[in-house]
């Protein structure tokens, strides 16, 4: 290139830095209490730095635009400022459920679903809740488009970490054929289903192609699946084997949905990451965990789900769905105690879609009730989680270079979990969404 034309490319670069927009000045949060590091004690009055996004620094005492002149200031001194919360387990596209959700499953079109999903990951953030993973929904790519909408700014939502369609055998708890018609089921796909080592090598496959974050499987069968068959295992040794072998060989975590023991210990023995629901352990099942390093999501909200359907409606599910909602309702807590009692890492999940997004934070009062403390509550959804979720670089614990997740209650959450529930202020990713 001739020396004339690099000359004028270093003026002309040399100009534009000079005469460009400066960079936008700082945000300082100034806090009452702040939880930059739940798990650790709260720090008194004071301020949080925020540029380009992230976390620039956590100062000592209330800081103002005399030491960074320009700078916004958003006065929290009269509140409890916490990390965004993160909920592991959440199905963003809905929360119809029951008789009305599977009538809505062959009358909704997919353009319908995604302005559903994208209401309902609004309805989240609003909550409080910065971070969640999505566990599951169509195989439309619905929440897969919208977790990457999200990262653009196109939409209004919690950073999502996706798993595609979950996998499960046929008539398994993921097989969306159940309880319709014979020519109903023709017309929906279930290539999330598998009946040997190899389809089910293949099913992850097919996810991972998809572009997925994580794997979801189904050791066992569900409290909402449209068939009788319990809660038990219904799969082989070999095919959870596969699933999980195949998902850690792309390098991706697999989140087992499992109620009964059996599937429980299954997906443990053979490595999977997380276990959710998990309604019976024993102390079998709790060494288990201990040796693999497992976590546990308890789903406990889901109760509400069900409970606030049936008063509107007793007849809101099949009878073969409701025995098996009875029986959840009444053993609730149990496991959760056991495993919190025994060491066992918990990360916080609600099953939201189960019960109602935007009610996220009603789990809090069923971990609190059932053994933990609240700050141990609060440490689930934020450090526990985002290990869970490998977003700990980012998110979980309120640290320069992080990501400006950040959320403040009235009153002291450490005392009273109940203040969660109603959360005035809410940033994501240095971007204000919610501020009464």
């Amino acid at each position: 290139m001739p020396s004339c034309f690099i000359l004028r490319a270093a003026i002309a670069a040399a100009f534009a830095f000079a005469c460009g927009a400066a960079a936008a000045a700082p945000t300082l949060i100034q806090a009452g209490t702040l939880l930059d590091k739940p798990g650790q004690a709260p720090r008194g009055n004071s301020t949080v730095v925020v540029e380009d996004g992230k976390i620039q620094a956590v100062l000592d005492g209330f800081v103002g635009a005399e030491r960074y002149p320009g700078a916004k200031v958003i006065d929290l001194r009269q509140r409890f400022v916490l990390p965004g919360l993160i909920d592991s387990h959440v199905h963003l596209v809905s929360d119809r459920a029951g008789v009305e959700g599977a009538l809505a499953g062959v009358t909704t079109s997919a353009a319908a679903w995604a302005y559903e999903a994208e209401m309902n990951a609004g309805k989240t953030l609003n909550a409080g809740f910065t971070t969640v993973r999505n566990l599951g929904d169509s195989d439309q790519g619905i929440t897969l488009a919208l977790r990457d909408a999200i990262a653009k700014g196109w939409a209004k939502g919690p950073r999502i970490i996706d798993a595609g369609t979950p996998i499960s055998t046929t008539s398994g708890h993921m097989d969306g054929r159940l309880g319709y018609a014979d020519w109903v089921q023709e017309a929906i796909h279930s290539d999330n289903t598998c009946n040997s080592v190899e389809e089910c090598r293949k099913a992850v496959r097919l996810q991972i192609g998809r572009g997925v974050d994580v794997i979801k499987i189904a050791t066992t069968g569900g409290v909402n699946s449209k068939i009788g068959a319990g809660i038990n295992k219904q799969m082989f040794d070999d095919e959870a084997k596969a699933l999980i072998d195949t998902a850690h060989l792309y390098g991706k975590k697999v989140a087992v949905h499992a109620h009964g023991k059996d599937g429980v210990d299954l997906a443990l023995a053979m490595g999977a990451d997380s276990i959710e629901h998990g309604t019976m352990l024993d102390e079998g099942s709790v060494k288990l965990f201990q040796n693999s390093g497992a976590y546990y999501v308890s789903t406990m909200s889901t109760v509400n789900g069900y409970k606030e359907r049936l008063a509107a409606n007793p007849n809101a599910y099949e009878p073969a769905v409701l025995e098996k909602i009875k029986w959840r309702i009444g053993i609730t807590g149990k496991a959760f105690r056991l495993a919190h009692k025994s060491g066992v890492k918990i990360a916080f999940g609600t099953d939201a879609g189960v019960s109602k997004h935007g009610r996220n934070a009603d789990e809090f009062e069923y971990m609190v009730e059932f053994g933990m403390t609240p700050a141990e509550a609060i440490k689930a959804a934020t450090v526990n989680a985002a290990d869970l979720l490998g977003v700990s670089a980012v998110a979980g614990t309120l640290e320069a270079g992080k990501a400006a997740d950040i959320i403040a209650v009235n009153g002291d959450p450490l005392k009273d979990v109940k203040v969660l529930k109603q959360v005035p202020f809410v940033m994501a990713a240095g971007k204000v969404y919610k501020q009464e």
